[in-house]
């Protein structure tokens, strides 16, 4: 416990100076992170004035400050559009996993402990030098004793217990920050750790990943021209991954491509369709399909690598994204609007009217474009974006959606500029609609339904029970919201306001009326106190008369 105590303590003192380095001052004296890190003021760096970047930046370089689960969580927090703005989005993707190899050594123990025996009973060969090394873990070539080549991706050691130590303390931040700062209310920040947390647990089982990798290499058992590495489970743990080890030329590299004389065209239009495929009809996706995670074989064969991060859809949530793409595609609002009610944790305050308009502003982004034009995961990100701003909740595997497309997009476009995305994208929402029109499927749904319904039928007794139970307890409480209703009851009181007012001046009127002849039958001058009264009353008379005139003409209601 002590032990772990001084690790927090440690860890605080090097996000505050983190903090402190990138001009976020207020951040850390707000949140007390001076009270939690003892001495904090003698160790606060220099915010430089050579540091003019924006905030987007400077949380890019708190990020790469404090290591490996920070960089991590910033490329996994870069593919939510929808809780993060743009400009921090962008920033965020710049986060590369550029660090050091941990010693050789130590991928020896690592693989021994897991694999139950030495490295030389295992493997035939190991290369000593990593292919690559990330902020997890690490990959090495070697030889299995049955004489495949394999790359080996050995977990580092003391990762996870390092990245629970700053997964804690982001919580305890997180919940901090929620009651001290606004933003951080907004952004529901501790929903969001939580939301990257398990993302970030999920990528350190690797037996995760071997059996996503698996499963997507069964989508394309049947086709030939979409490659997944074989995975080889009896060397694979969760903290080693060992799978079949292939050469290829990363797809983005179209010069290279090009002179080897592969056909671009092709390939750009296999990629889109091997994205499209694993979308729309198995509903389980590469959440990641960047360059480096995608190669091109001989035969001009794509070939997905690294599974890490994937996204599930579920039948109804393949047809409401189905929906939206129809409603782009129409440029039809109401179809837009109805289909994010469909797929959005809506609250109750929205405001649809707002909404609504928000989508007409976003379809005058797109209208007269061609088709042949149009970014599908731009677009489906910008209406993500609008949700975000109206505070409705867009499930994460939808959202990742749109990331996968936009990345492959960039990677089609670079291939074939003129490769139309959306005529690919039609076959799919076509056998989509159709899947979903088969009388197999609305059978099942018809039954679905009937059994809610069934099911709300003999619950309703206990309901109504339950209701009038709590109206006897006197506990009924009725609300009702009307919209708009604070600039009707705001109108209402200005033409209460004026009625009064105008009131006021008749009775006002009245009297001084009364006065001026009560004065001429008595034959007297209108002196009171040697004031002349009549004068002064009509003087007023005329000042409250203007200022309501004036009030009537500038409301624009005369």
């Amino acid at each position: 416990m002590f032990a772990k105590r001084v690790r927090h303590i440690n860890r605080y003192r090097e996000i505050a100076a983190a903090l402190l380095s990138q001009g976020f001052d207020y951040i850390v004296e707000e949140m007390g992170l001076s009270q939690k890190v003892p001495y904090y003021q003698r160790v606060r760096p220099v915010f430089t004035e050579n540091n003019t970047g924006g905030v987007g930046e400077r949380i890019r370089l708190v990020f790469q400050q404090l290591g490996p689960t920070y960089v991590k969580l910033g490329q996994i927090a870069s593919t939510r559009p929808d809780l993060l703005p743009p400009e921090i989005i962008g920033e965020l993707e710049k986060l590369q996993d550029k660090v050091p190899g941990f010693p050789f050594e130590e991928v020896r123990s690592v693989l021994q402990a897991e694999l139950g025996g030495t490295l030389e009973e295992i493997f035939q060969h190991f290369e000593p030098e990593p292919l690559a090394a990330a902020s997890i873990g690490q990959v090495h070539q070697a030889v299995l004793k049955t004489g495949e080549t394999v790359a080996v991706k050995i977990q580092r050691p003391n990762i996870a217990a390092d990245i629970e130590t700053d997964l804690e303390i982001l919580y305890e931040l997180a919940s901090l920050a929620e009651r001290r700062f606004h933003w951080a209310e907004t952004y529901q920040l501790v929903d969001m750790i939580d939301e990257f947390a398990k993302a970030l647990r999920n990528e350190l089982d690797y037996t995760s990943e071997a059996r996503n990798a698996e499963k997507i290499s069964k989508q394309f058992i049947n086709n030939p021209m979409i490659y997944v590495p074989k995975v080889y489970w009896d060397y694979s743990t969760r903290k080693v991954l060992t799978a079949e080890y292939i050469e290829g030329i990363k797809i983005s590299k179209s010069e290279k491509l090009e002179q080897q004389g592969y056909n671009l065209s092709l390939l750009a239009e296999r990629f889109a369709k091997g994205i499209f495929h694993q979308i729309f009809m198995e509903g389980f996706f590469h959440g990641d399909p960047h360059p480096g995670n995608v190669v091109v074989l001989p035969g001009e064969i794509i070939a997905f690598l690294d599974f890490g991060m994937v996204g599930r859809l579920s039948a109804e949530m393949k047809y409401n994204l189905s929906s939206v793409v129809i409603g782009l595609m129409r440029q039809n609002s109401d179809d837009l609007t109805k289909a994010i009610f469909r797929i959005g944790v809506v609250p109750d305050t929205v405001n649809r009217l707002q909404l609504r308009e928000d989508i007409d502003l976003l379809q005058e982004k797109y209208y007269g474009v061609p088709l042949s034009k149009v970014s599908l995961g731009e677009a489906i990100s910008s209406i993500f974006a609008v949700s975000l701003k109206h505070k409705i909740k867009i499930p994460a595997d939808l959202v990742l959606v749109g990331k996968a497309l936009l990345t492959m997009e960039g990677v089609v476009e670079k291939l074939d500029p003129g490769l139309s995305i959306l005529d690919i994208a039609e076959p799919f929402g076509q056998k989509l609609l159709l899947e979903r029109l088969h009388p197999k499927n609305l059978t099942k749904a018809l039954l679905q339904n009937i059994n809610d319904f069934g099911e709300l039928f003999i619950s309703f007794p206990q309901y109504f029970h339950e209701l009038r139970s709590i109206v006897r307890r006197g506990r009924l409480h009725l609300e009702i919201a009307i919209p708009e209703i604070e600039h009707i009851l705001k109108t209402q009181d200005r033409i209460s306001n004026r009625l009064s007012f105008s009131i006021i001046l008749l009775a006002f009127s009245l009297i001084m009326s009364s006065i001026i002849v009560s004065l001429s039958i008595a034959g007297q001058y209108s002196l009171l106190w040697k004031l002349p009264i009549v004068e002064i009353g009509f003087a007023i008379a005329m000042v409250m008369f203007i200022w309501l005139l004036y009030a009537i003409i500038r409301s624009g209601k005369l």
